[in-house]
């Protein structure tokens, strides 16, 4: 994948025959969220001032009685992606509200993260490695396995039985790694460029994020069995019992305008319903499962999903910048909120409780892209 051009644009770069907007995460945020590093160089001394009187501030409220220190059974893990080229991407560890780990550089791009039998997972995209950490109660054991892509540009993964399948930009398709070797032992060819990746234990579902379908793929034969129309601009899928919740986000031709959708599929029935939500509504990509309600984000912060598609804009959780909210997710009813005003560190996670009250925040690294928590064996 290549470097993002030097303008508040995406790059638009000819992959194959398609024309893509390069947004290294690519979560649907918008043109607001394409760093922009030759500007970034020229912020100056006033902003990194307001920067770091915030984080005063924050760690003036962590003394508050709402913020006392706090350990617990879980541990929870925050990618950061660092500046693309720079390779300092780092790995925060939390327990409770205390950082009992800091990994840095571990690579260009920190993408996904993804956590199975005490492992914990992570595609690092523009390094295009394939990191597997062993968890312990103290933190991550190091310094772990790289396992190479070869130059594929990694982006989202999904576990299944001893398998990981993960998607990749710049050869356009699935890889698979074997658990019990650590081997990819081979590759499941996409047309166009995939992103999210789910699977219902019997097939693979991948949104294809240069287009406007979703694959089928059989886990059995590793084949494509079925494309389906979902509208512009797949990025992201939650699968909740039958149903497949899927974010869109994509542009007009002159790349002036963003528009945002939702689509539902009926994995059971094969029913599709769409929605548009046209211009000016500001959507990310992420999507979550919160109090067993869909959510999705949604200017500042994260929305539930009514069952016709529309927003349900009253009960959104987090009151945010929608151009400073750069990810979020949801585990154990916990949402995570990303914050970065300039993509540089130290950035911002904001934690709210299921009802949205806020709980918790970590300072962390540049951009935090992605979450996982781990619960420790009884």
């Amino acid at each position: 994948m290549g470097r993002p051009v030097q303008s508040n644009k995406a790059e638009v770069r000819k992959l194959g025959s398609y024309s893509v907007s390069i947004n290294f995460r690519d979560k649907g945020y918008g043109e607001s969220h394409q760093p922009n590093f030759y500007l970034l160089a020229c912020i100056g001394k006033e902003m990194k001032m307001k920067k770091f009187v915030l984080i005063l501030l924050l760690m003036v409220i962590a003394c508050e009685d709402n913020f006392q220190v706090v350990e617990n059974n879980e541990l929870t893990f925050i990618a950061t992606e660092g500046n693309f080229g720079s390779s300092n991407g780092a790995i925060a560890v939390f327990n409770g509200n205390q950082q009992i780990q800091n990994i840095p550089d571990v690579g260009d791009v920190v993408q996904s993260l993804a956590i199975h039998n005490d492992k914990l997972f992570v595609l690092v995209n523009n390094s295009h490695l394939l990191k597997v950490y062993n968890i312990t109660d103290s933190g991550l054991r190091l310094p772990g396995i790289n396992i190479s892509t070869d130059d594929s540009g990694p982006r989202e993964m999904v576990i299944v039985d001893n398998y990981v399948y993960f998607t990749n930009w710049n050869t356009q398709d699935v890889k698979i790694l074997n658990l019990e070797t650590y081997f990819i032992e081979g590759s499941i060819n996409i047309n166009g460029l995939p992103e999210s990746i789910v699977s219902d234990g019997s097939y693979l579902w991948v949104a294809i994020s240069s287009g406007s379908t979703v694959e089928k793929i059989s886990l059995e034969t590793h084949e494509i069995v079925e494309t389906i129309e979902v509208g512009n601009g797949p990025q992201q899928m939650l699968l909740d019992g039958n149903l497949l919740w899927i974010s869109r986000t994509y542009y007009s031709a002159d790349w002036a305008e963003t528009y945002y959708g939702t689509t539902q599929i009926n994995i059971q029935t094969g029913a599709v319903t769409m929605r548009e939500y046209g211009v000016g509504t500001v959507c990310g990509g992420d999507m979550m499962l919160i109090a067993g309600e869909v959510y999705r984000t949604f200017e500042g912060g994260v929305a539930p999903l009514l069952m016709d598609l529309k927003l349900h804009r009253s009960a959104k959780i987090g009151t945010y910048s929608s151009n400073s909210l750069y990810s979020a997710g949801a585990k154990n009813d916990n949402v995570f909120m990303g914050i970065t005003s300039d993509f540089q560190a130290p950035d911002t996670v904001y934690v709210h409780n299921d009802i949205g009250e806020l709980s918790n925040f970590y300072v962390v690294g540049a951009s935090p892209g992605d979450y996982e928590v781990w619960s420790r064996s009884d």
